[in-house]
């Protein structure tokens, strides 16, 4: 009943445009925004930060841009952990190469050239959709995987084929911690999930819409599909260029080409497929899965093998979590195909009509 939307009137444009219309809803992200960056901080440990939050957060991060071009505009891509690798080289040479380059603006910088890598390979989709275009997004994974990999001036020329980054720092603000880290990576997320939320709800995000939806028919009624296509992989990488350069320079600390593998694509795609396809919301809701489940597998197999006396070894939990994520996937194309964020919004339908549905 406290979800009940009696007496909340609309009057004007404005009120009726916001994203969170329902007062409770306002009220309920603001305090877990509030809680995110307050009360997290004080509850958790090094361990929770390291294995769970940080990744949580930049992976939800980079899943926001693969729903914009996937879910909003129905562009099918296999290239994902290639523009997080273009961010994350980008951002460390524009970093090391330029004396004093504030970490934000290598950061921007590295999803700048991310932007320009997705336009390139997307224009593509202008010819081709579907499987064609998957593999054509696909060739840029294998691309940047051997340019990475192969070309010295990518690593600075180093020799291990390994890059570093240390000492960063904001404004004078040294981050160094955990703690810090995880609240500079949420600071960017909470950022472009509002503009993300706000651009979906724009022009442009209605004509990405109309393009999923049936590209022909949105050409008819005078949407330039050429414009809606590359600005949706414009906007799309530029956020996986970013979320890729915070993966390298704030979770990692250094890393190696393998670190953006084809693995790390379908990671991005499973998150999005299991978050709900064409929701911001959903991307947090996915990455927390992907994040959480092999955690949870690991304590859990071997705890049932041990009640059960067999052993469970690292491997076969390591095949069970394949299987897990598979089987899931399936079950959610098959019976929910929007996701956890479809179960949420029912959900959330079920409180504002109890206990009166009508």
């Amino acid at each position: 009943m406290f979800y009940r939307e009696n007496g909340q009137f609309k009057t004007s444009y404005h009120t009726d445009q916001q994203i969170f219309p329902i007062a409770q809803d306002r009220i309920a992200i603001l305090g877990l925004i509030a809680f995110a960056f307050i009360g997290v901080p004080l509850l958790a440990d090094e361990y929770l930060f390291r294995a769970v939050l940080i990744p949580f957060v930049i992976l939800s991060l980079a899943a926001i841009g693969v729903n914009i071009l996937v879910g909003y505009c129905g562009q099918i891509s296999l290239g994902s952990g290639a523009f997080m690798a273009v961010g994350a080289y980008m951002a460390y040479n524009t970093f090391v190469r330029i004396d004093g380059m504030p970490l934000i603006v290598a950061l921007l910088a590295g999803g700048f050239f991310s932007m320009l890598a997705g336009i390139a390979f997307g224009v593509p989709s202008l010819r081709v959709k579907g499987l064609y275009l998957a593999v054509a997004t696909l060739a840029a994974q294998f691309f940047f995987d051997w340019a990475f990999a192969r070309i010295d001036w990518f690593t600075n020329n180093s020799t291990s084929g390994s890059v570093a980054v240390s000492n960063l720092s904001l404004l004078g603000w040294r981050i160094d911690t955990p703690v810090e880290k995880y609240l500079f990576c949420l600071g960017f997320t909470v950022v472009f999930a509002l503009l993300a939320k706000n651009l979906v709800r724009s022009a442009i995000g209605r004509e990405w819409m109309a393009i999923r939806d049936m590209d022909v028919a949105a050409s008819v009624i005078g949407i330039r599909p050429m414009y809606a296509k590359l600005s949706a992989f414009a906007v799309s990488s530029f956020i996986i260029g970013v979320a890729g350069a915070l993966w390298g320079f704030v979770h990692l600390g250094s890393w190696e080409p393998l670190a953006f593998s084809i693995e790390r694509s379908f990671q991005l795609l499973f998150i999005v497929i299991i978050g709900g396809l064409g929701s911001i919301m959903g991307s947090f809701f996915g990455a927390a899965f992907i994040v959480v489940l092999p955690i949870f597998l690991n304590q859990f197999l071997p705890w049932v093998g041990g009640l059960v006396g067999i052993s469970i070894s690292t491997a076969m939990v390591s095949h069970a979590e394949f299987m897990i994520f598979g089987a899931l996937i399936v079950w959610f194309l098959i019976k929910e195909p929007h996701g956890l964020a479809k179960l949420w919004s029912i959900g959330k339908q079920k409180l504002r009509l109890w206990p009166f549905p009508h």
